[in-house]
């Protein structure tokens, strides 16, 4: 059914705000998910694609009895009773049997002849004994056997071999394969609905299969609308970002079997967009808008399908999170849907709603998702009214090796939450606050969970990517969760990380990061980075001022603004320490790293923060040192033994390492 609208686009809201299951159901009624239709597909172009007919064998594999080995034709009662003591005695044919010879020779009783591996067994030969299990003895010379079994194994390099010693018994079968012994002629080898993998199409050539019978790769168009987008390679413009959400759905289209057209990037023009949307029907199975979902004055693509019919629009507007503003429309069975323009947002709905009914429309059977129990690392605040799908992290405790869930805390606009997070799990949208410790089922996103190597949580540094990008070279997969020193001590603590960055200043002492380790943690020194004032340069508030004299010029002034950094960081309590109580206008913008607080300072959305020299270098920024403080790692006394902890040791330690982080302005 078509969503009421309101009388002024300008100011429309979001007037039926459906629950996630019915506006699936709603959806799925709409639209046809059938397979597209049959091609004939070459065995070269046949993986990974879905068979939509039974496959069955017109021959026997392998279609005649083979050798397995390299040895001798026998019948098998003629070697009973062989030993290294008391061989059996056999005379040798003229012929010697290879690959690709039918051969001539029947075997009677007395005789062998010799084979190589994959020959086809001669008439009345029913084993063949191995060549180490049996010896060549010549009698005459210049024979054809002779030259033809020079080299052979066990065998001499001249003269006529006309004996055969056997050493060992065989019995009737040994070192054979029945012809129909793999496959059978008449046997239906694949079934309809199987993804081919290599392994199939080696199946599909062993029975001589040059092409098959396919499902059609459903089209999925993608259009990106929206004013503010442009197409990566072209220089960043101011209020500008990269379409990013084009090329991810492209390729997870691609993974799931289908077919992606990318239409490129339409502005937020109506009547050009009425035209790619309408060409995009007319060409593809599914239609997918990225952006322009929400109804404000600039978003036009929900207006657009809003002209659809046959249903049109079946939901607008649904109670999960991220994802509200999806629009799921249908026309003539064709789905159109409009999703979110942030990219968690984007791709989290594409994978809910989109991605089955691809699944379905290429003939490949639904995957369940397997589900983890994960105790909640941080209490979660979430919104009544709708049902949040929570992306987390795990990682495994050193106790008990259980899985702790950290949220990823981006939020809807982040291009790498969804990448990074290892699963979701579910809040009811009547639930409003799920405490610290609660254990949940969180679904996995891949097939199955893998954990990296090293787990890093604490404080964000640019030494400490460079560190890890040096393991990753040593094949060692690291984890890192920025949450701050604080809240990265308390993991290590806990045994939920291997290494914690931090940088917390004791008041008391003046000294950094030792004093809060405890019995059960130890310290791997790191390095001395210098924290200060970061502002524009000739801002005569701060400038030839010391960072004393500045912030409080700053604080006293209500038009300069500051940007503060995230509660639990270092940084965070210095800042705290220098205010002494004082909150000026700023301190809630909160950004959880150094580079943001450059970022807002560069582009005057605040006057001064705390952050280091080299950022402030980097953004071409004025920079009034504070204090140089200290950069180190904790590590769990009950994981410093592990092979990735001692690897990041012996790097850190590398002369090599020291040198490449002084080059990145670090005192190390």
């Amino acid at each position: 059914m078509r969503e009421p609208r309101a009388a002024h686009p300008g100011q429309e809201q979001f007037l039926q705000v459906l629950d996630r299951d019915e506006a699936e159901r709603r959806f799925r009624a709409a639209i046809d998910v059938a397979p597209r239709g049959i091609e004939t597909v070459s065995l070269d172009a046949a993986l990974g694609r879905v068979l939509a007919a039974d496959v069955i064998a017109s021959v026997d594999v392998p279609s005649f009895d083979r050798s397995n080995v390299d040895g001798f034709a026998v019948i098998a009662e003629d070697t009973f009773g062989a030993s290294e003591e008391v061989p059996r005695v056999l005379s040798l044919a003229e012929e010697v049997i290879h690959t690709a010879i039918v051969p001539s020779t029947l075997v009677r009783r007395g005789t062998a002849v010799p084979i190589a591996t994959g020959g086809m067994m001669p008439r009345g030969a029913d084993a063949v004994v191995m060549v180490e299990h049996a010896d060549v003895v010549a009698q005459h010379t210049n024979s054809n056997v002779g030259r033809a079994l020079s080299g052979w194994p066990g065998g001499p390099d001249q003269g006529h071999p006309t004996e055969l010693h056997i050493r060992r018994a065989v019995t009737a079968g040994s070192g054979v394969s029945f012809a129909g012994t793999d496959i059978t002629a008449g046997e239906t080898v694949l079934r309809t609905g199987t993804l081919l993998t290599s392994r199939d199409t080696g199946v599909l050539a062993a029975i001589g299969v040059a092409s098959i019978d396919a499902w059609r790769r459903p089209i999925v168009a993608i259009l990106s609308t929206g004013d503010e987008i442009i197409a990566p390679g072209t220089p960043m413009q101011p209020a500008r970002i990269y379409d990013s959400n084009s090329q991810v759905l492209a390729d997870a289209v691609r993974e799931l079997g289908g077919e992606a057209r990318r239409l490129g990037i339409t502005p937020d023009d109506v009547a050009a967009l009425r035209m790619r949307v309408h060409e995009a029907i007319d060409t593809a199975d599914i239609v997918l808008l990225s952006g322009g979902t929400s109804k404000g004055a600039g978003d036009v693509s929900y207006r657009i399908v809003a002209e659809l019919t046959e249903p049109g629009i079946v939901a607008h507007g649904v109670a999960l999170k991220p994802g509200k503003p999806i629009c799921l429309a249908a026309t003539h069975r064709t789905p159109v849907v409009v999703l979110p323009g942030f990219p968690t947002s984007a791709i989290f709905t594409f994978h809910e709603f989109v991605a089955p009914v691809i699944t379905a429309m290429c003939g490949r059977p639904i995957a369940e998702r397997a589900t983890v129990p994960a105790r909640l690392a941080v209490r979660v605040n979430s919104e009544i009214g709708r049902t949040e799908y929570l992306l987390v992290s795990l990682v495994s405790s050193a106790d008990d090796g259980s899985l702790a869930a950290y949220p990823m805390g981006q939020g809807s606009g982040s291009v790498t939450t969804f990448s990074r997070a290892d699963g979701f799990t579910a809040i009811g949208r009547h639930v409003e606050i799920v405490p610290a410790g609660t254990v949940v089922d969180v679904q996995l996103l891949g097939r199955d969970l893998q954990l990296a190597d090293l787990v890093v949580i604490g404080s964000h540094d640019i030494g400490l990517d460079y560190l890890l990008g040096v393991l990753q070279q040593h094949g060692i997969r690291s984890k890192f969760i920025a949450v701050g020193s604080s809240a990265g001590l308390e993991a290590a603590k806990r045994g939920e990380c291997d290494i914690a960055g931090v940088h917390l200043l004791d008041l008391k002492s003046g000294e950094y990061n030792r004093p809060f380790l405890t019995a059960s943690l130890d310290l791997i020194p790191g390095y001395r980075r210098l924290q200060g004032v970061v502002y524009r340069t000739g801002d005569a508030r701060f400038e030839g001022k010391t960072a004393g004299a500045a912030i409080q010029t700053a604080v006293a002034d209500p038009s300069c603004v500051m940007v503060n950094r995230n509660a639990g960081s270092g940084t965070r309590v210095l800042i705290d320490e220098m205010l002494a109580g004082v909150k000026p206008h700023g301190y809630a913008l909160q950004p959880r790293n150094h580079n943001a607080v450059a970022a807002a300072v560069a582009q005057r959305r605040a006057d001064w923060g705390l952050t280091l020299d080299i950022i402030a270098q980097k953004a071409g920024l004025g920079f009034i040192p504070v204090r140089d403080e200290q950069y180190d790692f904790v590590v769990p006394r009950a994981r410093e033994n592990r092979d990735a902890v001692q690897a990041f040791r012996r790097i850190l330690d590398e002369p090599a390492t020291r040198a490449a982080l002084r080059q990145l302005g670090l005192n190390a």
